[in-house]
C-alpha cells in the first residue's frame, strides 16, 4: 500500500493522493492503448476518516456549506441532502464499500472530511487534477480505515473505475498519475471491455486480474532535465473542449485517424528520450506533439492554445526550453522542458509581464 497513508494514535487516518498535470499525448490518450506521458506534483488533496456512532458526516474545507450528513440503513449510506458537490467522493465510497464487504468486513460510520491545496487560497482553479486525486485518496482512506491491503495496481482499479461511474469517460490517466506519482508513460485500458466484464465479476476478481491495453510504465528523467509550469490565469473547460473533439472525430475521421498515428510514434519517441536520458530527444518529440496538437485544433476548430499560452511557449522557446499546452488545453497550464543549467530569471520575469503566473512545483515521487 502507498505509504501516503497515516494512522494517528488517536485513531485519526489520514491519506493523500497528488495532482498532476500532461507532459503530451492529450486527446489521443483517451482512445485505447494509445500513450501519454504524465507527472504527479507535490500538491495533494488531503481525506481524514474518523470513526463515528450515530451519523456520519463528509466535510470539505473549500465547500463547508455543502457538508453532508449521512446515517446507515443495513448496509446503504442515507443522506440528508441530496444536493452536493461530492460526486467523485460518494462513488470512491461505494466501490470501495462494496470491496470491503466481499473483504467480510463490517461497514461502519465515519466523519470524512477533505482538504485540497490544489487550487490557490483564493480558489483559483489549476487544472492539477483534483477530482482524480480526491478520489484516489478516498479510496486509500477508506481502505486504511478498514485495514484493507490493496497493491498500487488494485488501488488504481478500483478508484478508476469509481471515477469512471461518475465521469463516464476519458483516459484514467489522472488517476494513474495520483497512485503511481513521478513520471508515468500511460496506455488507457479497454473501457467497453470494462464495461462488459464488470456484471460477470466481484470486485476483488476484476482487480486481480489483467486489465487489456492498461499499461503504466515508470519512467526516469534526466537529471539535466527541468519541468517549468506556467499558468494562464484562465481556468479550462476539459468535458466542453473533449466533446468538441469527439465531433471532429465522426466528422473528420481519415485526419483523426492520422493524428493518432502520428501521436502514438511520436510518444513512443519521447518515452525512448526517457530510457535512453536524452534531453535533446524529449525536447524534439514535445515540440513534435505540441504541432499534432496544433494540427488537430485546425481540423476540429477547437482553440487549444490560447493567445497567452502561444505567447508563454514562444518566450520559453526564445530561452532554449521546448513548450506545449497540458491537458486539453484552452486554458489552465503551459509547461516547459529545459535543461537546469539555463538561467531561467529572465524567462519567469517576461512571463509575469505578460501575465502568465509560474507555478512553484516540484515532481511528487510514491516511497
Amino acid at each position: 500500500m502507498n505509504k501516503l497513508n497515516v494512522k494517528g494514535s488517536d485513531g485519526l487516518i489520514t491519506a493523500k493522493a497528488p495532482g498532476k498535470l500532461y507532459i503530451a499525448g492529450e486527446y489521443a490518450v483517451v482512445e485505447t492503448g494509445f500513450p501519454a506521458i504524465i507527472v504527479a506534483l507535490n500538491q495533494f488533496v488531503t481525506v481524514s476518516i474518523e470513526e463515528s456512532q450515530e451519523y456520519g458526516s463528509i466535510v470539505s474545507k473549500q465547500y463547508q456549506e455543502n457538508s453532508l450528513y449521512w446515517q446507515r440503513q443495513g448496509d446503504e449510506m442515507v443522506f440528508d441532502n441530496r444536493d452536493n458537490p461530492f460526486h467523485y467522493i460518494l462513488s470512491a465510497i461505494k466501490l470501495t464499500e462494496q470491496y470491503a464487504r466481499q473483504a467480510g468486513k463490517k461497514l461502519s460510520i465515519y466523519h470524512l472530511r477533505v482538504n485540497s491545496d490544489l487550487d490557490s487560497a483564493d480558489g483559483k482553479k489549476y487544472g492539477l487534477g483534483s477530482s482524480a486525486a480526491v478520489t484516489v485518496a478516498t479510496v486509500k482512506a477508506l481502505c486504511a480505515f478498514y485495514e484493507l491491503e490493496l497493491t498500487n495496481d488494485q488501488l488504481y482499479k478500483l478508484a478508476a473505475i469509481a471515477h469512471l461511474d461518475v465521469q463516464g469517460n476519458g483516459s484514467l490517466g489522472d488517476i494513474a498519475a495520483s497512485v503511481y506519482g513521478g513520471w508515468i508513460a500511460y496506455r488507457s485500458f479497454d473501457k467497453q471491455w470494462l464495461a462488459e466484464t464488470r456484471p460477470t465479476m466481484t470486485l476483488n476478481e476484476l482487480l486481480a486480474i489483467p486489465w487489456p491495453s492498461l499499461s503504466i510504465e515508470l519512467l526516469t528523467p534526466p537529471a539535466e532535465l527541468s519541468l517549468l509550469i506556467g499558468w494562464t490565469g484562465s481556468p479550462a473547460s476539459t468535458s466542453h473542449l473533449v466533446d468538441k473533439i469527439a465531433l471532429a472525430k465522426t466528422e473528420r475521421q481519415a485526419d483523426y485517424q492520422n493524428f493518432l498515428k502520428a501521436s502514438k510514434a511520436c510518444l513512443e519517441d519521447m518515452v525512448a528520450g526517457f530510457r535512453t536520458n536524452n534531453l535533446q530527444q524529449i525536447q524534439a518529440e514535445l515540440r513534435h506533439n505540441r504541432a499534432l496538437l496544433q494540427e488537430l485544433a485546425d481540423f476540429s476548430h477547437v482553440a487549444i492554445e490560447t493567445p497567452v499560452l502561444q505567447k508563454m511557449g514562444a518566450l520559453a522557446e526564445e530561452a532554449g526550453g521546448a513548450a506545449k499546452t497540458s491537458g486539453a488545453g484552452g486554458g489552465d497550464c503551459g509547461i516547459v522542458i529545459i535543461d537546469r543549467a539555463i538561467d531561467t530569471t529572465s524567462l519567469f520575469e517576461k512571463w509575469r509581464d505578460n501575465q502568465i503566473e509560474r507555478l512553484n512545483l516540484a515532481v511528487h515521487l510514491v516511497d
